[in-house]
């Protein structure tokens, strides 16, 4: 049984620690320590955060950002809810969990437990190393008529039946609770209060712990309404405007997709719409803002911030009026693809930058490191059990400034939804080359056109190379999707 193993790797752990003690010799100093002891990781997922909504965060900023490392190319391979949720599990792109939607036969929380992916992924391998594993929030898309628990978890907080800022219901370990309409009711504060316990409780019982936290925002609510704020921040940013950049509203769009070329240009009404969005947008990431600081109040509080690496990212990005599109994500722009992506960490220097290419695909193997290394093992036979290898890489080397070898280039891939389905590749050096399902394609090089203003397709076809790397990542699996890559060149890159 689960529990009973971590309570025999906990058991194992003391064991070793007191048998070391007893061999250091007396020429050590003191305050060596005896034993690495397992970090504790929480990682907090917003749902649909822009990177530039970081703006709207000063706790979050001055508590992650100043205090850890800030990456600039941190990205989502599928920029939709469910998708990327899967990938985030099981680190693996979305042609391996086969979930490419939010429902349906091929997407969901249905088709990521056809597939068999309850059965291995990050919950399970860290529950397995010894961890006690806490998931607070959103889980899948789909997931809802259930009372059950995935493997892997030891304490369940999740949404079922859709979700929302009120009047969701949760399965809290089993029981199903409904959440009304108060004020004490809003879920991101609801979330943070829970996850704050987990922390209190692991950290009281001695044992490393992983906290899953997924609040709702800033996300839209059904049908298109705009985020719901807390109430102590309903006019926290009174008529804020959504970006405005050179891509907003866009004027030329006759280089775009046919789908692109048949949006109408912004009127008035619409615009204002988007500002009232993004307005009730950076009010719901208050409440999130006061979930970080409280999650890292509370590691302060019990002493163990120090040995805790903490995660904040989103599942994917959202438009505000860019190349005329209103609203939404799943596209390849980098709107809907580009991350916030701030860790906070032991040994991760304070207000640094890293610009490596980071992926969805590497936060469960990046997890597993931390809980598994050479001054941390992992029971053999727990490796062993292991399904599947991932296709994301451990970001501890970025983490530790001690990376070499490192992706040059990543996939983007998605079913149809806004457009036909596409797969495209997105490189270190800044081009972006993508393959729609019917024959258009998109090709953009982004030093000198960030946002995306000229398609170079086809007056500049993509090089030989960048297309058979695409290929070649559009059914890669494991260790095919990452080797060493130093060289940029046969990409056709500057």
């Amino acid at each position: 049984m689960p529990g009973t193993r971590k309570i025999l790797l906990q058991w194992a752990c003391a064991v070793s620690a007191v048998v070391l003690a007893f061999s250091i010799p007396s020429s050590m100093p003191k305050d060596t320590p005896a034993l690495s002891v397992k970090p504790n990781i929480v990682f907090i997922l917003a749902d649909d955060m822009r990177k530039d909504d970081l703006k709207y965060m000063p706790k979050t900023r001055s508590l992650l950002k100043a205090k850890g490392m800030s990456f600039q190319n941190a990205f989502v391979s599928d920029a939709i809810c469910c998708p990327a949720r899967a990938t985030i599990m099981r680190g693996q792109y979305a042609h391996n969990t086969h979930v490419w939607t939010n429902g349906g036969s091929t997407g969901g929380w249905e088709a990521y437990k056809k597939n068999g992916n309850e059965q291995d992924n990050v919950a399970t391998r860290l529950d397995a190393a010894g961890y006690r594993t806490g998931l607070f929030g959103k889980y899948l898309n789909g997931y809802q008529q259930t009372t059950g628990r995935p493997p892997g978890w030891d304490r369940w907080f999740a949404h079922v039946n859709g979700s929302g800022y009120y009047n969701y219901q949760i399965n809290d370990d089993g029981t199903t609770r409904h959440y009304g309409s108060s004020s004490s009711a809003y879920e991101t504060d609801v979330l943070a209060n829970h996850a704050k316990t987990f922390i209190d409780t692991s950290a009281n019982a001695g044992v490393p712990f992983f906290a899953y936290v997924a609040p709702y925002a800033p996300h839209n609510v059904r049908k298109q309404g705009a985020p719901v704020p807390a109430p102590r921040d309903r006019h926290a940013y009174d008529g804020l405007k959504a970006p405005r950049p050179p891509s907003f509203n866009e004027k030329d769009v006759s280089d775009k997709p046919p789908w692109i070329r048949k949006l109408p240009r912004l009127h008035a009404f619409k615009k204002a719409k988007i500002d009232n969005n993004a307005e009730s947008r950076a009010e719901s990431l208050q409440a999130i803002d006061d979930l970080v600081a409280g999650v890292v109040g509370k590691l302060s509080d019990k002493g163990v911030l120090s040995n805790t690496y903490i995660f904040f990212t989103s599942d994917n990005g959202f438009h505000h009026g860019e190349h005329r599109i209103v609203a939404q994500k799943w596209r390849p722009y980098e709107e809907d693809i580009n991350m916030p992506l701030l860790v906070r960490a032991p040994g991760v220097a304070a207000g640094s930058t890293s610009y490596r290419l980071v992926l969805d695909t590497d936060y469960m193997p990046t997890f597993t490191s931390l809980a598994c290394s050479s001054s941390n093992p992992c029971d053999a036979q727990i490796t062993q059990n292991w399904s599947y290898v991932p296709d994301g890489r451990s970001l501890r080397p970025v983490l530790e400034r001690r990376a070499t070898a490192w992706r040059n280039a990543i996939l983007l891939e998605a079913a149809a939804n806004y457009s036909p389905a596409y797969r495209g590749i997105r490189t270190s050096g800044g081009i972006k080359y993508v393959e729609y399902a019917g024959g258009n394609k998109e090709l953009y090089h982004l030093g000198r056109d960030s946002h995306e203003l000229i398609n170079g397709y086809p007056a500049s076809r993509a090089s030989s190379g960048l297309v058979s790397r695409l290929h070649a990542l559009k059914t890669c699996a494991g260790m095919d999707c990452r080797p060493p890559e130093n060289g940029r060149s046969f990409l056709g890159e500057p």
